[in-house]
């Protein structure tokens, strides 16, 4: 043993890495809205995530869209048909379910740059890593770094629909906005900082539409184009479908996983998402649907969703 442990010193290779290929599976949810039905839910003693919770357990990695602020001040936009506010507590539940939230979004402005603010910091306390948003605009459009199992993912966050009041700026806080040529620096920049991997968490798309528009399809290539190894999507309140680019998927929207107010099943169907990675790439990956009752809870559902495999150059469909 010990002469083999110094031939492996001798050769450069370390044990962890003798030990086996690096891999990391990293499941993403979609819109998250901790207010209304679901922030009742949790008032009353309830947990909206814990039919879904053994599904996120699975994962090495979780991340989710925040489709809402949360905090104590500010007030609700008098330009807006729709804002939303959580309490701070609700976070307790988020905490251990999912590890890194984005922020950029059309509500995380709802009430305001010190409701914004707030909600950054609630996420720090609670250890709820967060993207796609910042104090200004250099925070705004940093990576969420996630280093495990000897490999390094840049995640990057951007919203792209209405308010651009919410978008951050040189010395004011708010959220990344989806310009292609900031796309494009910074899946480039994130490679040069030592990325294995790069993946944009989108917010964009028209709401209820069950098809992605030309817009998001040109920019979903441009990304993979630019070095991304996968897009995932959210914003629609309805899951979009999936594509593959040069060998790369495309999910062009998650739908809603913790939202209320819907009354049509499409609206209240919505997927997780798990990829399967290792340093070269998305090995594979697959969807599982959920379905949102009247409070905004979701369960799971084995219904087919879109799934795939490297080497595989059409989206298939699978059944848990």
């Amino acid at each position: 043993m010990l002469r083999l442990l110094v031939l492996l010193l001798s050769l450069g290779i370390t044990t962890a890495h003798a030990a086996g290929p690096r891999t990391l599976s990293l499941a993403f949810g979609g819109d998250i809205m901790l207010d209304d039905g679901p922030g009742r839910v949790i008032a009353n003693g309830g947990d909206p995530l814990r039919h879904i919770a053994p599904w996120l357990a699975g994962a090495d990695y979780r991340i989710a869209n925040l489709e809402v602020p949360v905090a104590t001040v500010g007030k609700p936009l008098a330009s807006k048909i729709f804002t939303f506010r959580a309490r701070p507590e609700t976070l307790k539940l988020v905490r251990g379910r999912f590890d890194a939230v984005s922020v950029a979004n059309n509500h995380a402005g709802d009430y305001g740059k010190a409701a914004f603010l707030e909600t950054l910091q609630h996420l720090d306390a609670y250890g709820i890593a967060r993207f796609g948003g910042g104090r200004n605009l250099e925070e705004a459009h940093a990576p969420l770094w996630i280093e495990r199992n000897g490999l390094r993912i840049a995640v990057l966050g951007y919203n792209e629909f209405k308010p651009r009041s919410f978008e951050a700026g040189p010395s004011w806080p708010g959220v990344a906005w989806s310009e292609d040529s900031h796309v494009v620096a910074d899946i480039r920049a994130a490679r040069k900082a030592g990325a294995d991997l790069v993946i944009p968490f989108m917010h964009w798309g028209w709401e209820r539409e069950p098809d992605p528009t030309e817009r998001q399809r040109r920019l979903a290539r441009l990304m993979i184009d630019a070095g991304a190894d996968a897009v995932v999507g959210t914003h629609p309140h309805i899951t979009q479908g999936a594509e593959i680019h040069r060998g790369k998927p495309i999910i062009y929207s998650l739908g809603n996983l913790v939202f209320d107010s819907f009354q049509s099943d499409a609206l209240r169907t919505g997927w997780l998402l798990r990829l399967e990675l290792d340093a070269h790439g998305v090995t594979s990956w697959r969807t599982q649907t959920v379905f949102m009752d009247a409070d905004g809870v979701p369960e799971l559902r084995d219904s087919p969703s879109p799934c795939g495999r490297r080497g595989q150059i059409e989206v298939q469909q699978c059944t848990p």
